[in-house]
Formats: C-alpha cells, sequence, structure tokens
C-alpha cells in the first residue's frame, strides 16, 4: 500500500472535505496459495488472564499439535508464569502445525519447545545473553534511590549497595545531602531484547566526607563476597538495620517518655517506622529461642547468636511462616513483618540487641571483624580486582570534573 500527501502553502485545511474509503483489498494469487512447507515466525502478546491453550487458538494451531502441545508442557513452571505484556514467539506452517514455540519469563531464564521427528521436546534453561559491564555515579539530595533514579540507573542498584554497606553504614540515619557514589555493574540482555541488571561488581560511597570502597571476589571453590580493595571482608556478623528502608523514630535511650504509659522510662531498644508488612531480617545468624506474644513487645521474635549476643524483634504483624522455635536462621532472612501489636502506637518495628541478656546501644558496639581474603587467595584477588578499582579510580575523577 502506497499513500501519498500534496501540501499547498497557506492553504485552509478547514475547507478540505473529508471522505472515508474503504476498500477490500485481496491477497496476491501467489501469498494465498503459498508453499505448505512454507513457515513463519509470530509474536503474541500475553493478555491478563491468558492461558497457553488461549494463546495456540489465536496462533492458530491445529487441533492435534495443540494437544500434544498440552500433554508436552503439563506441569511446566514458566506456563504457570504467564505474564501479561510479554511475548510468545512461535514458529508454524500455513496449515497450522506448530514447530517451536519460545517464552522469556524473567530471570534471564527461557521456555523452549521444539518439535523434532513428530514430537515435541520441551526444555526449559537459562537463556544466553550479552553480557556487558556498565558505570555510573550519582549524588545524594534527599536519598539514595531518587540519586540513583536521577542517575538513570536501576533501582536494584540502591539495594544491592544498601546490602554491601549495610555493616558499615546505617542508611537509616548516616545518608547526608551532597553523600555521591560511583558504581560498576553487570548488566546483561537476552536474546528477546530484554536487560536483566546483575551484580554489582565495584562501588565505591562517600559519605560525610569519607569513601568506602568495595568490590566483589569469589574465591574457588567457595562462596562469594564484598571486600575491601586490601582484601578486608565487609561481611560483618550483624547488620546495622534489621529493615531495607525506614526510619528510626525512637532510639536507645535511658528515658523516654512512654506515649501509652505516660510516664518516663528507659527505652532499650530502637523502633522503626515502617508500614505494615514490611519483612524485617534477622540481623545475624542464629537460633530460633523465642515466637509468640510477649505483654507489651507484642508478637515478638528473639534469635540467640551465641553464648552471649542474642537480639529481639517486636510488635511485628505477623511470623515467616517457616519460623520454628529452635530453626536455624542465617543473617538477612525474613523472620516477620512490621505491625503495631503490644503496646505501639503505630505501626513499628522495635528492635534490641542483648548482651548476656542486657540490651545494648547497637550504635555503640563494636562488633568483631569477618576473616578477610585468605593469603593463599591474595594474588588472585588482587589480579581480578585491579580492573575493578581502576575503573573506580577513572570514574570519580570523572564525576568530580562534572561535579566542578
Amino acid at each position: 500500500m502506497v499513500t501519498a500527501f500534496g501540501i499547498v502553502p497557506d492553504s485552509s485545511l478547514q475547507e478540505i472535505p473529508n471522505k472515508k474509503i474503504v476498500r477490500a483489498l485481496p491477497l496476491p494469487e501467489k501469498f494465498a496459495s503459498s508453499d505448505p512447507e512454507m513457515t513463519f515466525w509470530h509474536q503474541e502478546s500475553i493478555r491478563r488472564g491468558d492461558t497457553i491453550s488461549a494463546i495456540l487458538a489465536r496462533l492458530e494451531i491445529s487441533q492435534k499439535d495443540k494437544s500434544r502441545f498440552l500433554d508436552t508442557v503439563r506441569g511446566s513452571r514458566a506456563m504457570s508464569q504467564l505474564k501479561p505484556g510479554e511475548i510468545i514467539h512461535a514458529e508454524t506452517r500455513p496449515d497450522g502445525e506448530l514447530l517451536a514455540l519460545r517464552y522469556f519469563y524473567g530471570n534471564g531464564e527461557q521456555f523452549q519447545v521444539e518439535k523434532v521427528d513428530g514430537t515435541f521436546e520441551l526444555n526449559e534453561q537459562s537463556a544466553e545473553g550479552d553480557t556487558r559491564v556498565l558505570v555510573g555515579s550519582g549524588m545524594i539530595s534527599s536519598s539514595l534511590f531518587a540519586a540513583v533514579d536521577k542517575a538513570d540507573l536501576p533501582s536494584t542498584i540502591a539495594s544491592q549497595m544498601i546490602d554491601i554497606f549495610s555493616s558499615s553504614i546505617d542508611f537509616h540515619r548516616d545518608i547526608r545531602k551532597g553523600d555521591r557514589f560511583t558504581v560498576v555493574y553487570e548488566s546483561t540482555q537476552d536474546e528477546s531484547g530484554k536487560t536483566q541488571v546483575g551484580r554489582v561488581l565495584a562501588v565505591e560511597f562517600f559519605n560525610k566526607e569519607k569513601s568506602r570502597r568495595a568490590v566483589y571476589f569469589q574465591p574457588s571453590g567457595d562462596e562469594g563476597g564484598y571486600y575491601t580493595p586490601e582484601g578486608e571482608s565487609l561481611s560483618k556478623p550483624f547488620l546495622m538495620a534489621p529493615l531495607k528502608f525506614s526510619r528510626i523514630s525512637s532510639g536507645f535511650t535511658h528515658a523516654r517518655y512512654h506515649p501509652i504509659l505516660k510516664r518516663w522510662r528507659a527505652h532499650r531498644g530502637i523502633d522503626y517506622a515502617a508500614p505494615t508488612g514490611t519483612p524485617v531480617m534477622a540481623t545475624a545468624n542464629g537460633t530460633v529461642e523465642f515466637k509468640g506474644k510477649q505483654s507489651g513487645y507484642g508478637n515478638l521474635v528473639v534469635l540467640k547468636h551465641d553464648a552471649q549476643y542474642s537480639s529481639a524483634y517486636g510488635h511485628l504483624s505477623g511470623f515467616n511462616k517457616k519460623l520454628q522455635k529452635g530453626m536455624r536462621i542465617k543473617q538477612g532472612d525474613i523472620i516477620g513483618f512490621v505491625g503495631s501489636t503490644g503496646m505501639a502506637t503505630g505501626p513499628h518495628l522495635h528492635y534490641e540487641l542483648r548482651i548476656n541478656g542486657v540490651q545494648r546501644d547497637p550504635s555503640k558496639i563494636v562488633m568483631p571483624a569477618a576473616q578477610p581474603v585468605s593469603k593463599k587467595h591474595y594474588s588472585v584477588f588482587r589480579r581480578q580486582t585491579r580492573e575493578l578499582t581502576s575503573r573506580l579510580d577513572l570514574l570519580r575523577n570523572t564525576s568530580f570534573a562534572a561535579l566542578n
């Protein structure tokens, strides 16, 4: 189809009459009687409430192939995760024969069914993609997430930075206007064109005019983690806070006016104000010592970490369904959710760090450091992280030049 427009200078469009013409355009003979062996690739968008059966019907797949396909994919994880707006790719013949169907359903995973010798074969695997190393930088004017968004970086970068520095920076109290960051991270684009943000490989964070750097390193045959460029581990026995993102409404003090009891009393914990249902994390590895209701604490979880240390989490709206007394918990595991049970005027988490059963101010306790990179891995660590620190150096100088 060809459309042409003629434009006359200084002409009035209002004087031109409009006329609607609708004509049937028959397909050319050669196309209408196409080769039965010809194949076509279709893209079908997943609609809200869609099923794979409905999608196959829109693709006009033959009843025989439709039945065989449904039998093959019965119980498939991908087919139970049809997301509205995503695309199904299908290869068919003019008579409705289905040759192949692909679906990229998130996290770089690919669902693929192909017809081989008249039989459908299912394959679910990680889709190969093009991985790139990207860099970015930003300055905080209101919050870390706002700064990351302004720097046109994925929001998951902010979450990763909070996790990386969670044991050395209190992102609820320590962040200041003018703090800045530089970050090196992975980004993967799969065959469908989707981009998946990967791991932060290196990051530098300037807080209170003090620079903190972290690089990712995974020793052979061991778990990876974040270290300073000198090889010191950034992992700590205790996280600085049990919530991903919140604000402190009451700190640790020996004299606070209690809003319910209407009298002055000690407040031997830290209150984190957050919406009801906000996940609460274990600040350290340990064992569930108590789970249940306890007077003013309301719903309470107490974790025993070792002979000396324990932590308490009060006013919870509910517990992790799998949580049981005596079970082992890892640092960062979700144990419950913010609420206002017990003596609470609003939704918040009451958190306590206890040493030998006595509540202590978490912000004033010096915890032992985790193990650094071992001597046998140190040369490999230096070699693998040298390029990452060089990128931070380059980005820092570029950022300073831009800021000045």
